[in-house]
């Protein structure tokens, strides 16, 4: 059994239902959030290759035929149409890096309409959780200022595979390092670490576990300094700090404080390792971390030099979803929208042009740029295969970079941002005035 599985029920029935009826014509499909989470002032592109990855792959065989009958109770023969279904189509996205905004298409898909209903689940996924963890992690290096943030998050995300991929974001947008090793390795990001405070617990006092950490790990060593009393922590590690020759502890040995009142902490282990002539050992500071607290011990100007985000960071805990939508746009070149309340779609193949201050045009695919606009949107994969390389952590990071120097102050408060808004082009807003039209005139003829 494939991936082609992790799907909802009823992108199956209505891929089937599409076969049976001959509906098989190109048919684009168009990914977007409606609005952005409470305190998020942008969001930036993300999961993309792994929905490329998926696509790449994507067949329904013998196994998955079985797994679709077996869940609809229904003979094997009876979803035989599904059997060799593959990914043949087209998609455009925005590059992983970018930000965008609400309303913007991530993501299209064209594809014969069975192809573009049935992978709708997987990418929706990728693309929705993604973007949320890495738009988090984001205003994580927003609110640090400029210091080091660190991914401490495998332990408590929702799954290992989800843990590698917050580290692989985070150093999307600027972390320095994951704890996550498999991550670290793969996607060639520094792993770093230190001790837990069990480590401390297994020795009899805390000079024993410090002296033989330092031995165990010539330099540079980080020593977790708060398991019993914080302060006298500090004293311990800076005697043994002092005690090992400057070339064996460093540059980059460090303290790191896990609880309590991390600002006031910090300043108490600042004066502490200053008086032991430690000036080059730094300050981390972790537990339960995320922008806001960041950003308040940032302003605060505690003497932190490197901040470990951890569960909060890797599950989005403020803002864990996204309302993102795969929506079908245009079926056979008739473009269609969906005109429920509150849930309004526009019609047609979309660019979206970025212009100086974020004052973005979502527009028809096919319209010229408007003056000083930019394309976000690009072809990543043709006839069911990759156009181009994955992309690499670097370069999405210097597309992060590069998309951050423009993005206006107000959107990057950490409390009450002010996130930019898309316009629609002239061409958009006048094709979903007339689909409306038509299809409010095409109801009001049905019978009934």
């Amino acid at each position: 059994m494939s991936d082609a599985t992790t799907t909802d029920l009823y992108e199956v029935t209505m891929a089937l239902s599409y076969l049976r009826e001959d509906m098989t014509r190109p048919a684009t499909f168009s990914l977007f959030v409606r609005e952005l989470p409470p305190e998020r002032g942008f969001l930036v592109a993300a999961g993309v290759e792994s929905a490329l990855n998926h696509l790449t792959g994507f067949r329904v065989g013998p196994e998955d035929v079985a797994a679709f009958a077996a869940a609809l109770h229904r003979p094997e023969k009876d979803l035989a149409p599904l059997l060799g279904l593959e990914f043949t189509g087209v998609v455009r996205a925005v590059p992983e890096g970018r930000i965008v905004l609400a309303g913007e298409p991530l993501l299209e898909v064209t594809a014969a309409l069975p192809q573009a209903q049935l992978v709708e689940t997987y990418v929706l996924n990728q693309v929705s959780h993604q973007t949320a963890i890495a738009s988090k992690a984001a205003r994580c290096v927003l609110a640090a200022a400029g210091h080091p943030v660190v991914d401490f998050s495998l332990r408590r995300t929702h799954g290992t595979h989800a843990g590698y991929q917050a580290a692989r974001l985070g150093a999307m947008v600027g972390f320095a390092g994951t704890s996550n090793v498999a991550a670290a390795s793969a996607e060639a990001v520094p792993a770093v670490g230190t001790m837990a405070h069990s480590y401390v617990e297994a020795f009899g006092t805390e000079e024993e576990a410090f002296r033989a950490f330092a031995r165990c790990h010539p330099g540079p060593v980080t020593f977790l300094v708060d398991t019993y009393d914080t302060e006298a922590g500090v004293r311990v590690a800076a005697r043994v700090l002092g005690d090992l020759d400057l070339a064996a502890r460093g540059p980059g040995s460090a303290v790191r404080l896990d609880s309590g009142d991390l600002g006031a902490l910090a300043a108490r282990a600042r004066r502490i390792l200053d008086a032991a002539g430690l000036p080059d050992v730094r300050v981390i500071a972790s537990g339960g971390l995320d922008e806001y607290a960041v950003d308040d011990l940032v302003r605060s100007g505690a003497p932190i030099d490197v901040y470990a985000v951890g569960t909060r960071v890797g599950v989005s805990a403020d803002a864990p979803f996204l309302d993102s939508a795969y929506k079908l746009v245009e079926y056979a070149g008739r473009p269609v929208m969906k005109l429920s309340s509150a849930k309004v779609t526009a019609p047609g193949r979309k660019q979206v042009f970025r212009r100086p201050g974020y004052a973005d045009v979502i527009a028809l695919s096919d319209e010229p740029p408007p003056g000083g606009g930019e394309p976000l949107l690009e072809t990543v994969m043709r006839d069911g295969r990759r156009v181009g390389a994955r992309s690499t952590v670097t370069e999405c990071a210097a597309r992060f970079a590069a998309d951050l120097e423009g993005l206006p102050s107000a959107a990057r408060r950490i409390r009450a941002p002010l996130a930019p808004r898309a316009a629609s082009s002239g061409r958009l807003t006048a094709l979903a005035e007339r689909v409306r039209r038509r299809i409010e005139t095409e109801q009001k003829a049905v019978p009934g």
